[in-house]
């Protein structure tokens, strides 16, 4: 994956700076929330995670997403000018600031005439998803359904069809799952909505009330009575909105799809499962029923400039790491203003999806990794007493290590087109070493099977590995007189990034890991921080070996040398980052990196 380093400063300034800037424009009754907190708490009812309605969403673990509308004939331009970022906002006061009555009159000329839902379906099932949601309101108000309310894409544009209900069709035809994106709170074309326009055609006050009377609730009921049964619906950005609405909703939603999930932007902790933050995959594993939300380029909905694709590799890193995490990947694609989806975003999402088919067992009804966060190689899924190791960093001399299992071993074979091919192992202590061949199975990523006489108990103690570098990441370090927070801002408009890190140290500030080393020798320790000045690092290891180091730093996160301490021994041990002198207001530490040197 890409890793880019930002100011921690410049971060805190930026979220500050956003929040005021998206207040009055992105909530409504209640105002100044920037564009995260929009999304609500992260909250849902705790009852459904075994029941049969949860199953698709328990055991399925991918879906699809889509985001088309008005915005995709626009893809990030207006009046000869390119907005970059989630072009789906371009209406945005933040954005174009497009004046309702002027972004109406795009619908004149949306004519999506290569939409075709059979074939975004068939590509769907080519890249492993279990089900599709689809934005039928975004936030600009415009609904691609056939509704009461004019602006919708059957009255308003030339396409004159609706492609709701032919989704929704092939959808039921082909076995897929499927759902609805509604945007419940925010709309901007509609007097009332939040965001929208603050009066009526005649001038008199507009209320939220009004709108969720005229618009919102019977356009609910419209893509909850006409589509069939629906796996799905998929409300964002409740903000402030009043708890009263909310609740209303989704009795509905239960009432007329009792076998709909609602995810928990609904709002007020009434929905069925977690969404977690926007392109957020969380290093840590999380309990209950949860998603992480993602996009097969930058933007959310087409951009003619978005060409930064997430390449095969990429994305089977990203579902493997969710389910290993425990939970289920949203991967989104979005269709030009001629329904056409991106041929590059297709082609790696069929790539992917021939991996997944021939590795089935990794992504569909898999639990999460034992060891509760990935290893410096690839992850872990189970499927009971079997472990399923997707190898990514292939070792080369073929001694592959994994650390704290205690359960015993039955079997281990890597899985290859051929069959499996059984290997042999050895223990080191707590650690396991497999002998592999130097040349990997399969790319982007090998499996080895590895059978256990029980379920799976695993000392989750951070391993220091022989033969591959280890980062030690901030989320995982025990803190005393620092603060350990996580920051979250957007790289470009709309293009959510996040990173926790160590900042605020005081004199007796420190972050402590406890590792467990697999091989004495020497091992090169490398921190990653940001700040100001000359700051003095130094790191103590439990056994009494120390490094200290005087280095530059610099506004962006690097990564810099702090020397090398060596383990005469193999077993636990704790590190110990302090900031010696330096800038303790400024100081920002990221991670920690160690690795063997001969």
């Amino acid at each position: 994956m890409k890793l880019r380093f930002f100011s921690p400063v410049f971060l805190l300034i930026l979220a500050s700076v956003l929040a005021s800037m998206l207040g009055a424009e992105t909530a409504a009754p209640k105002s100044g929330q920037s564009m995260d907190k929009m999304w609500g708490e992260a909250a849902s009812q705790s009852d459904v995670e075994l029941s049969e309605r949860a199953a698709l969403f328990r055991d399925g673990n991918y879906g699809m997403f889509i985001h088309w509308g008005l915005y995709s004939k626009l893809a990030g331009e207006w009046k000869g000018k390119t907005y970059y970022g989630i072009t789906e906002w371009i209406m945005n006061p933040r954005v174009a600031d497009i004046p309702p009555e002027e972004y109406e009159t795009t619908a004149k000329e949306f004519n999506p005439v290569d939409f075709d839902a059979k074939a975004i379906v068939q590509l769907a099932k080519d890249a492993g998803m279990k089900w599709i949601i689809i934005t039928s309101k975004h936030h600009e108000g415009f609904a691609m359904f056939d509704s009461a309310h004019p602006f919708n894409i059957v009255d308003a544009t030339p396409f004159g069809r609706d492609p709701m209900k032919e989704l929704a069709d092939a959808c039921e035809e082909a076995d897929l799952g499927f759902g609805f994106y509604y945007s419940h709170n925010q709309d901007w074309t509609s007097p009332g909505g939040n965001g929208g326009p603050k009066t009526n055609a005649d001038g008199s006050e507009a209320s939220f009330e009004q709108y969720f009377r005229e618009k919102c609730f019977p356009q609910v009921k419209e893509i909850c009575s006409n589509y069939g049964e629906l796996d799905y619906i998929w409300f964002d950005t409740p903000g402030g909105m009043p708890k009263h609405f909310v609740e209303e909703l989704a009795a509905y939603v239960r009432e007329v799809q009792p076998n709909a999930m609602l995810c928990s932007r609904v709002g007020h902790g009434l929905g069925d499962y977690i969404s977690n933050g926007d392109m957020q995959v969380p290093p840590r594993n999380m309990d209950g029923l949860w998603e992480t939300c993602d996009t097969t380029n930058d933007s959310w909905s087409y951009a003619w400039y978005d060409r930064n694709w997430k390449g095969t590799g990429e994305i089977l890193e990203r579902v493997v790491s969710t389910v290993a995490r425990g939970g289920t990947y949203l991967l989104n694609i979005g269709p030009d203003g001629t329904g056409r989806v991106p041929a590059q975003a297709a082609k790696f999402l069929r790539r992917s999806g021939e991996w997944i088919k021939r590795y089935p067992q990794v992504v569909y009804a898999a639990g999460s990794s034992p060891w509760g966060h990935e290893l410096p190689w690839g992850d872990v899924t189970t499927q009971g007493e079997t472990l399923n190791l997707v190898v990514y960093d292939w070792p080369q001399e073929g001694r592959l290590f994994l650390p704290g299992l205690k359960t015993k071993i039955k079997s281990a074979a890597i899985l290859a087109a051929d069959g499996e091919q059984p290997i042999t192992w050895v223990k080191h202590g707590s650690w396991t070493e497999f002998q592999v061949p130097p040349t990997p199975a399969d790319h982007p990523a090998s499996v080895i099977k590895v059978t256990l006489a029980g379920a799976p108990v695993v000392d989750q103690t951070l391993g220091i590995y022989p033969n591959i570098s280890k980062t030690l990441l901030a989320d995982f370090a025990q803190v005393e007189g620092a603060e350990q927070t996580e920051i979250r801002w957007m790289e470009k408009f709309g293009e959510w990034k996040h990173i926790n890190q160590v900042s605020a140290w005081s004199q007796s500030g420190e972050a402590v890991w406890e590792i467990s080393v697999a091989q004495p020798g020497d091992y090169e320790l490398d921190i990653t921080y940001a700040g100001e000045g000359r700051p003095t690092w130094r790191i103590d290891s439990s056994h009494g070996g120390y490094v200290q180091n005087n280095q530059n730093a610099s506004h962006v996160y690097h990564t810099y040398d702090m020397g090398l301490m060596s383990f005469a021994k193999a077993g636990k041990y704790t590190l110990t980052v302090t900031l010696v002198d330096g800038d303790r207001t400024k100081a920002s530490l990221s991670d920690l990196r160690i690795k063997r040197v001969n």
